[in-house]
């Protein structure tokens, strides 16, 4: 299937105004939407950070007032876009009960929740935590693993947490050259070995999308376009109909 006449769909991005370290006003979201439409993408959910304890700790409540302003806005300029709302949670001992308690939220309502480790520092009990959330019938799907520096290229921890039940989601900037060569590196690898579930663009400010180029470099290492329309466009649909991940 090519690019030009496909829906392309993004689960991850820092579009909602004033909530985090991505768009500073909802004039600034509008733009990023725009950018977002002239690449091809119809279907985007709203992923502000949620990292309990920061300043990025907006809860549900005060989520939703947001995006219904942002939501009013598009449809105002009549821009072809359809809005969801999630989180990008940094993972935390306490994430089931923030989840429970309407402090943070999964994706769109469904059982997939969008989490992050921390960048620079390992946090020692992750499969743990994510056992307790599988347990209790959520989905996690963790947020650029290309991107975790202190995990070795040769380390089972990826192919553990997929074992678990964890789903994987690569920045395809980082195909791009926007973060580190081994970040470039690492997500290649991912997506060679089939590990990688979706692919999104982790936008923070208005600036080139760039999807399609992604989506033919994708092409590329992974080789077939079927398992590439999945990356961008058909597993999306798992998340925005709560349905289990083929």
């Amino acid at each position: 299937m090519s690019t030009m006449n496909s829906n392309l769909k993004d689960i991850h991005c820092h579009i909602l105004s004033g909530i985090d370290d991505g768009s500073s006003s909802a004039r600034e979201s509008i733009e990023i939407l725009k950018l977002a439409v002239e690449e091809g993408v119809s279907d985007i959910i709203l992923t502000p950070h949620y990292i309990y304890g920061s300043k990025y700790a907006c809860n549900n409540k005060e989520k939703k007032i947001r995006f219904e302003v942002l939501q009013e806005l598009v449809e105002t300029r009549k821009l072809p876009i359809h809005l969801y709302l999630g989180n990008e949670i940094l993972l935390c001992d306490n994430i089931l009960e923030l989840l429970e308690n309407g402090e943070c939220m999964t994706l769109n309502h469904s059982r997939y929740v969008l989490v992050e480790l921390p960048m620079n520092n390992e946090l020692l009990n992750v499969k743990n935590i994510f056992f307790e959330l599988i347990n209790h019938e959520y989905i996690p799907i963790l947020a650029h693993p290309e991107r975790y520096h202190y995990i070795s290229e040769d380390s089972t921890f990826f192919e553990d947490l997929r074992d678990m039940g964890v789903l994987l989601q690569g920045n395809y900037k980082s195909l791009l050259g926007k973060y580190t060569k081994g970040a470039e590196k690492r997500l290649k690898k991912l997506l060679q070995k089939g590990m990688i579930t979706f692919l999104a663009s982790d936008t923070h400010h208005a600036e080139p999308y760039d999807l399609k180029k992604a989506y033919k470099k994708v092409t590329k290492i992974v080789k077939d376009k079927r398992i590439v329309h999945k990356l961008f466009v058909e597993n999306f649909d798992y998340i925005l109909y709560d349905s289990d991940v083929d």
